[in-house]
């Protein structure tokens, strides 16, 4: 799946080349546009996709440049039949705001602009004459059709890139719904923001990306080793109801997520694995160092947060909300991953454990809860069982609790695994069923609950069920 997709989404870079233009008078001086002085209506009514590509050219042709936007909505995306059987898109997408190569500022300015793909468009596979066609999966032939790959993309930018104050609506659920496509799913472009291989800043604040049949925001972003890196935040990215991530991370380095939301993947007109609300996942490149900081993973049909392939490491997560309803809470199985006080409601699982404990993964200061009553629909995910570990540790070594505390009210297991090291903990279950949290204990421990800690190693002080238990 990684390299079909990835060469899926770099589909979109050779669509995108038509809008810019090489060598586009990079002598220019920094101008502001507008829409409207390409002859967009902006009235939420009429179509004003021809407007978006000729400010995209006239931005690649200045290199770089201010666009400003009203606050209003603007509706965009336009598909063309192509008539030909062996092609793979039946309805061929017309790039939008695609921008590439800009070495000036490139400065996206929403001012509570809302960008909303026109309904009735097409997204899955259909036949020539535009009917839904459900082809047997995995299916990679002919037929796609999608209104765009991206709303707004930046690729190769050496200026720095600003995205700021926008509402970018895929309006899913208004789409014409085709077949699937891919080995799982609606493995198709349609997303709100791309950034792609840009060497300056890049910078994205009170952005909403929402009902796209992909993902919200892509980050495919230059993974050299710059010094010193240039500034890649994000802050305050709602990021929801997307098909198949609130998030794709397949490259780059040293992003920062700070107040950003990434719910309710796959709870719109479509879902496709993983389903994550941030999926961590190098393709080709490398991932690593990522910070979120103020978090929410609420209510995805897969996991909040999954890492599992490709070249990525270290991600720090600080103060961050993870709520599993119908999948796992987390799934990080990469090394250098840190939990900072962070609450977990529903089963995490796949923790990364290393003979080095600075690469296994860490939980510091968090706190692992099972009650529905903190979950949007009543329901935490511990498995598809009646009872199931909080934490599945399974056989990773040196995967690090301190100072977490469990407050297992309901059908949750305390953490299940062997290797584990426990520091300062507090645990308490409910459910009468026999939990096996193995491994060793440093510091002061205390665990309420029918367990078994047979092969354990007690360094500290450990009292179980009101009782010490010998070292």
């Amino acid at each position: 799946m990684d390299r079909r997709r990835r060469s899926f989404l770099a589909g979109g870079a050779a669509a995108g080349a038509a809008v810019a233009v090489p060598g586009g008078s990079a002598r220019a001086q920094t101008r502001t546009f507008t829409p409207e002085e390409f002859g967009a209506k902006g009235d939420g009514v009429a179509n004003d996709t021809s407007a978006f590509q000729a400010l995209a050219l006239a931005v690649n042709q200045a290199g770089g440049g201010t666009v400003e936007f009203r606050r209003t909505t603007y509706l965009v995306g336009r598909q063309t039949p192509n008539g030909k059987a062996d092609s793979l898109y039946y309805f061929s997408a017309t790039p939008l705001l695609e921008f590439s190569k800009c070495s000036k500022p490139l400065v996206i300015r929403g001012n509570g602009a809302v960008l909303r793909c026109a309904p009735g468009l097409r997204f899955g596979i259909f036949d020539l004459a535009g009917r839904p066609n459900n082809p047997p999966m995995p299916y990679l032939g002919p037929g796609v059709a999608t209104p765009y790959r991206f709303m707004i993309r930046a690729e190769k930018c050496t200026g720095p890139v600003s995205i700021s104050n926008i509402e970018i609506d895929g309006n899913l659920p208004r789409l014409q719904i085709g077949g699937r496509y891919g080995d799982t799913g609606w493995q198709i472009p349609h997303c709100g923001i791309g950034l792609v291989d840009n060497r300056g800043d890049e910078i994205i604040e009170n952005v909403h990306c929402h009902h796209h049949g992909m993902d919200g925001l892509v980050i495919d972003g230059d993974d050299s080793a710059m010094r010193p890196l240039p500034r890649r935040t994000i802050t305050g990215l709602v990021s929801d109801y997307n098909g198949r991530q609130g998030c794709s991370l397949v490259g780059g380095r040293g992003y920062a997520f700070s107040k950003c939301k990434f719910n309710r993947t796959g709870r719109s007109a479509v879902a496709s694995a993983p389903g994550a609300g941030v999926d961590i996942e190098a393709e080709g490149k490398l991932n690593r160092d990522f910070s979120f900081v103020d978090c929410e993973f609420v209510d995805n049909y897969g996991q909040g947060m999954v890492a599992d392939s490709g070249d990525s490491e270290g991600a720090t997560f600080t103060r961050c909300l993870f709520i599993g309803t119908t999948s796992w809470s987390t799934w990080s199985f990469k090394p250098r991953f840190r939990f900072l006080n962070c609450r977990f409601v529903g089963s995490a699982v796949r923790p990364y454990g290393d003979k080095d404990p600075e690469r296994a993964t860490q939980y510091i200061d968090c706190l692992f809860l099972d009650d529905p009553k903190l979950s949007p629909t009543g329901k935490v995910y511990l498995g598809g069982k009646p009872n199931y570990p909080i934490v599945d540790t399974a056989d990773a070594v040196n995967v690090l609790f301190s100072r977490c505390t469990f407050r297992l009210t309901h059908n949750g297991l305390l953490p299940w695994g062997w290797y584990s090291i426990y520091a300062n903990v507090r645990m308490d279950q409910a459910a009468p069923v026999e939990a096996y949290p193995k491994g060793r204990y440093l510091g002061s421990n205390v665990i309420n609950g029918k367990v078994d800690l047979y092969g354990s190693k007690i360094e500290g002080t450990l009292v179980v069920n009101g009782r010490r238990a010998g070292g």
